[in-house]
């Protein structure tokens, strides 16, 4: 009857572990295809290629006042933020579109002209600001500027992509918010690497200050 009762117990608990084994294998054989990152909106991250760019500090820009040359200047953002126009003194440029910042000007020009109809343009001609940094288990970890928008791909070829030590299917985008904090973004770099449909949607264009990390 112990005898019974022992062989009983122990296939119980062969079944148990082997069922745990499983569901441990299912995990590992998920997370190796993906899945964590299935879900997440990818689709929903804003593209800095398709929107008005957004001036930052040490862009240079060309501002031109029709008929009023007194206005006219070529200038770089200082590191506040700020630029400052003859007559009208310093202004606010930082995390504007030329658009934006066009206006105030406009704005602020009707104060010593009398025409009703400024015609203003403001123009980035050096891009300064853009910068993103690729940290953690890489080769080459560092800040690296550009005049174009990288993806993340590009950005981790700048840095000689992940080491050896690399946890490559979960690397992360650090995000800043406007209102404080940061979004952070799941990465499977070795589906980026592969290619195919959903590592093109984890290829992100990267927005200025963003961090690609490796753990």
């Amino acid at each position: 009857m112990r005898r019974v009762l022992y062989i009983t117990a122990l296939t119980a608990t062969l079944t148990a572990l082997g069922t745990a084994l499983g569901a441990a294998s299912l995990s590992a054989s998920l997370t190796a295809c993906g899945a964590p990152n299935a879900n997440y909106p990818y689709e929903q991250e804003p593209d800095p290629r398709k929107q008005e760019y957004i001036i930052g500090a040490s862009d240079r820009l060309s501002i031109r006042v029709f008929a009023h040359d007194e206005f006219n200047t070529d200038i770089q953002v200082r590191p506040d933020g700020t630029i400052t126009i003859a007559m009208i003194g310093d202004m606010k440029a930082l995390d504007l579109t030329p658009t934006q910042l066009k206006d105030q000007i406009i704005k602020a020009v009707a104060s010593f002209v009398k025409d009703k109809d400024v015609m203003v343009t403001v123009a980035v001609t050096e891009v300064n600001s853009y910068k993103v940094t690729v940290s953690g288990n890489v080769v080459q970890p560092g800040v690296f500027p550009s005049k174009e928008f990288l993806t993340v791909a590009e950005a981790v070829a700048l840095a000689a992509g992940p080491n050896r030590f690399a946890k490559s299917k979960e690397a992360v985008v650090i995000r800043p918010q406007k209102g404080g904090g940061v979004k952070r973004i799941p990465i499977n770099y070795e589906q980026i690497r592969e290619g195919g449909e959903e590592g093109l949607r984890q290829n992100l264009v990267l927005i200025r200050g963003d961090t690609v990390f490796f753990p």
